[in-house]
């Protein structure tokens, strides 16, 4: 079992052993569900190595997750299979922050085959997404629809 989705011992953020695979998307990779998921399931943890003060200005990765003002988490490792979820502005799942880890999990039931995604949030969008155009399925739907054909 992959340690970024193991059984967690926390309550609600215990991350469920849904059948996930990385695939091809109309964003690049991305993280598909090989089973369905119901609503409010804690789908999978992001996890990395937490960077040292002032480390988040001088790496180059694309992959860091602001836990906190003080922590930031690099995700960029590949066993973080959380990476591959991509930005959507009409997501399927959210980012729940507890005791410094970040939780994905379920906003509504998610069927099999279905792509996750999640709000990257406004600065990351603005810095990184927008120059190259959005490809989520509010913004492109023309590109899903074809995706999916």
């Amino acid at each position: 079992m992959s340690p970024a989705i193991r059984k967690k011992k926390n309550g609600k953020f215990d991350v469920g052993d849904f059948k996930l695979k990385v695939r091809r998307s109309v964003a690049g990779l991305g993280l598909y569900t090989l089973e369905d998921i119901p609503k409010g399931a804690c789908v999978i943890e992001y996890v990395g190595r937490t960077l040292e003060k002032g480390e988040e200005y001088t790496i180059t990765s694309q992959y860091l997750f602001e836990v906190t003002k003080t922590i930031t988490i690099d995700g960029k490792i590949r066993s973080n299979t959380a990476r591959y979820i991509n930005h959507s502005h009409r997501p399927n799942c959210e980012v729940e922050i507890y005791k410094r880890r970040v939780f994905v999990m379920a906003r509504r039931n998610i069927k099999a085959g279905e792509e996750l995604s999640y709000d990257y949030g406004t600065s990351f969008f603005n810095e990184y997404i927008k120059p190259k155009g959005c490809r989520c399925v509010k913004c492109r739907p023309d590109l899903h629809s074809v995706a999916t054909a």
